[in-house]
């Protein structure tokens, strides 16, 4: 078989590569740290909103009208001193306390925090709505978007940083949906009002409030600057612990560490990463604080200077500044400092997760390399259906150098409908390159790729590949249900038609004898199940989606001896009317195939039956001979 390494070409052509600390990874983590730079990114974001419009402008308006019912109560706090508690004649004499006027002055104030609650309410479930529908939305079109990537983006990516960027690059930007637009209008609007209200009050006192704005502004600036390069590299650190995560807790990572004791040294290895992220989490939430220290400091000072200056401008006599009027001012300054920091803590929140936007957005923009034509059509029904062929066809994996050897050079076949087809030939020389060309998983670089008579590029992705039923040597299973796994190939199939794929891939009676028959889980990847067993499940998946054409990638060559013959007469089976092309190691496996082809460095040296290829004495025959020596010792 010939693997292809994680950079997506052949693996003899492959640099070493190591688990740990490999090119590939530093590489990642290259090019996590540094989040990419997306034109137009506010933008973007805001498009996300798009949707939900209706609900926006509802929101807008509830807090609009909760942020100028905020400027209210100190307004009424004012005339509840001057006018309530301590009322003067036209004289300028105290008068006793004006209980009418003052209770009329305290149910206002009493019903517009009621009436602030109830919006308050209200505006949080729609923002929190709209928030999480959006963060939703987007991990799902994420989602969709990597169904369509082709497979070498697959093979080229540690899928522990696809999981982070679903996971936790959108979750990290949950906050931010779903509490950024209210905030900001709500924080906005009433720090405006606040403001506003204080120059009604006394604008010399809104003077000293204001002395230290613009520094506090410069210094948020630079806070957020340092917040968001500590966000890119905790999220390339979170990729980094899901990709270890998905690595040594699935069952062949526990299963490899057991076998080689080395379970301690993956918990090391985690616990490093894991020192890592706490760091980085610590430096991210300490980023600012001393900031924000000190504008608590300084907005809770400003009530004792207002204090100091009213009595200055009392004193002085120049202004009439009453006792409400400082009680009132004090009041909406202190509403103001919320609101305010509020502000500034989402304007930090903002640029820390412009990290985490672009490389979510920078997922969004990779380019399948294979689309379907604007013109694609369906494969076309008709005796062609089945025929494959390969005209001049060369390839070369995208991360191989442009100077390496090319995995196909110059090959082309055709095999017939119905005819049993199969490719042989040593480690590397290109046998399972030939099963990616025809369903379009990989593009060829040059030539054509033809199927039914039409070439594979004109045919739509899913019609061709819903004609094409592939059984590998690594058989993927569902941690779910027998019947779940073979139904995953056709949903709506019956019972009695998972019966019959059963019978025909000869393990429904394995199958029948378990307790739980069909309705078996099969644990994570079909590990309750033997190799021969979760074969012969996954040919009675493929039978029950009834492919015109069938290809086996050394879908024996893992198996024990009876394991294997027992699968073979599956495969046999399974076989009969189709186009079957068959990638194999093993040469007794493809005896009976109708014309076998013989593969060599990435190209067709010999073709022909079996017994054809032996008269002629080459590479083939000398293949045969050597597996039949080798297998004398163990029939001895």
């Amino acid at each position: 078989m010939n693997r292809t390494a994680p950079g997506g070409q052949s693996g003899r052509m492959g640099k070493p590569r190591t688990r740990i600390a490999s090119a590939d990874e530093a590489a990642q983590r290259a090019e996590n740290a540094e989040a990419p730079k997306i034109p137009n990114l506010l933008g973007r974001i805001a498009e996300l909103f798009a949707p939900h419009r209706a609900a926006l402008v509802t929101t807008v308006v509830l807090v609009l009208i909760g942020a100028a019912l905020s400027v209210i109560p100190p307004l009424l706090t004012q005339r509840a001193f001057d006018d309530g508690l301590f009322p003067k004649n036209a004289a300028g004499d105290a008068l006793p306390p004006d209980v009418p006027q003052l209770t009329w002055l305290v149910v206002g104030m009493i019903a517009v925090f009621i009436v602030s609650a109830l919006l308050g309410v209200w505006q949080t479930w729609l923002t929190s709505t709209i928030g999480n529908k959006v963060m939703g939305a987007l991990r799902v079109r994420l989602f969709s978007h990597l169904q369509s990537m082709e497979l070498s983006f697959f093979t080229r990516t540690k899928t522990g940083v696809i999981q982070s960027r679903l996971q936790n690059d959108v979750g990290g930007v949950a906050g931010v949906l779903t509490n950024t637009v209210s905030s900001v209008l709500g924080n906005t609007v009433t720090v405006i009002s606040a403001f506003v209200a204080m120059l009604i009050l006394n604008w010399q006192l809104t003077l000293v409030a204001l002395l230290l704005m613009p520094f506090m502004v410069i210094a948020q600036r630079r806070v957020g600057q340092v917040r968001a390069r500590i966000a890119g590299k905790t999220q390339e650190s979170l990729s980094e612990m899901t990709a270890i995560t998905q690595e040594t807790l699935s069952v062949s990572g526990i299963l490899l560490s057991k076998s080689f004791t080395r379970q301690q040294s993956e918990i090391d290895r985690y616990a490093d990463e894991n020192r890592t992220q706490i760091g980085l989490q610590v430096r991210q939430q300490m980023t600012g604080q001393w900031f924000f220290a000190m504008v608590n400091i300084f907005m809770s000072s400003i009530p004792a200077i207002v204090y100091l200056v009213s009595g200055w401008l009392i004193s002085g006599g120049a202004v009439d500044v009453t006792a409400g009027t400082i009680v009132a001012f004090t009041t909406v300054q202190a509403r103001l400092l919320f609101p305010l920091m509020g502000l500034m803590r989402v304007a930090l929140d903002l640029q820390t997760s412009s990290a985490l936007f672009a490389r979510i957005f920078e997922y969004l923009d990779l380019k399948p390399a294979i689309t379907d034509a604007p013109a694609a059509r369906a494969v076309p029904d008709g005796p062609e259906l089945g025929r494959v062929e390969f005209d001049r066809v060369s390839f070369r994996y995208p991360d191989a150098d442009s100077d390496s050897r090319p995995t196909l050079d110059e090959v082309s076949f055709t095999i017939e409908p119905g005819q049993f087809a199969a490719f042989v030939g040593p480690s590397g020389a290109g046998k399972t390159t030939v099963s990616y060309l025809v369903p379009r998983l990989y593009e060829a670089t040059s030539g054509t790729v033809r199927f039914a008579g039409v070439d594979v590029r004109e045919l739509r992705q899913d019609s061709l590949v819903g004609r094409i039923g592939i059984v590998s040597q690594e058989t993927y299973l569902f941690h779910a249900s027998i019947a779940e796994n073979l139904r995953y190939a056709k949903p709506e199939a019956s019972d009695a038609e998972l019966e019959a794929a059963a019978r025909a891939a000869n393990i429904h009676e394995t199958v029948a004898s378990f307790p739980d028959g069909f309705d078996t889980v099969v644990g994570e990847r079909g590990y309750r199940l033997s190799g021969g067993e979760k074969q012969r499940i996954a040919i009675a998946r493929v039978l029950l989606k009834d492919p015109p054409v069938l290809v086996l990638d050394e879908a024996t060559s893992a198996l024990d001896t009876i394991s294997e013959r027992v699968v073979q007469a599956a495969l046999d089976d399974a076989a009969k009317g189709r186009t079957t092309i068959a990638i194999a190691h093993r040469l007794t496996t493809v005896v009976s195939a109708d014309v076998i082809f013989v593969v060599v460095a990435g190209r067709i040296v010999e073709r022909g039956t079996h017994s054809e290829l032996l008269a002629l004495g080459g590479v083939y025959a000398s293949l045969y001979r050597e597996q039949a020596d080798a297998a004398l010792p163990a029939q001895g």
